[in-house]
């Protein structure tokens, strides 16, 4: 035992002292500017700034469709890129919207189009994925339903 003991303590002996070279002398400085640069780079993220974050339809009748549009700057230092815009169900669509680059300064918009189906006060969000910080963005709509007048009441049967 004392053998194996002593075996390995020289082997680690000769291991921690073959490396003599200084690992500080491989480091090119020109590589070291190169990577100061990118890293200066890389905290340059796009910023999604909206006109509004909220839109409220106010009072509309049952089944009235409607739409808005929300405008949209890219007020940060690198490009912006929308990869997709979806609500939070199928009666409300978001569409047009470019998914091309769009420079720092730049703006442009898209349209969110809701069916107006549902009872009384109804939210919905509309989630925009892009390449921000945070990587989602969100925007609201929002409307109290009345019920349709041309709608005849249905009357409750009772069962007994």
């Amino acid at each position: 035992m004392k053998k194996v003991i002593l075996g390995l303590s020289a082997l680690c002996m000769v291991a921690f002292t073959s490396c003599k070279e200084d690992a500080s002398s491989k480091i090119k400085s020109e590589n070291v500017t190169q990577a100061a640069e990118r890293d200066a780079a890389s905290v340059d993220f796009p910023v999604l700034s909206f006109d509004k974050t909220e839109h409220d339809f106010g009072e509309i009748e049952n089944g009235t469709p409607v739409e808005t549009v929300f405008s949209y700057t890219n007020s940060g230092k690198a490009p912006l890129v929308i990869t997709d815009i979806k609500s939070t169900c199928g009666c409300t669509v978001p569409q047009d919207w470019s998914k091309e680059p769009l420079s720092p300064g730049e703006s442009s918009q898209f349209t969110v189009k809701f069916n107006g189906k549902g009872k009384n006060k109804v939210s919905k969000t509309v989630t925009v994925t892009a390449n921000t910080e945070k990587g989602k963005e969100t925007v609201k709509i929002s409307a109290f339903i009345k019920p349709d007048p041309n709608e005849a009441a249905t009357p409750k049967t009772v069962v007994q």
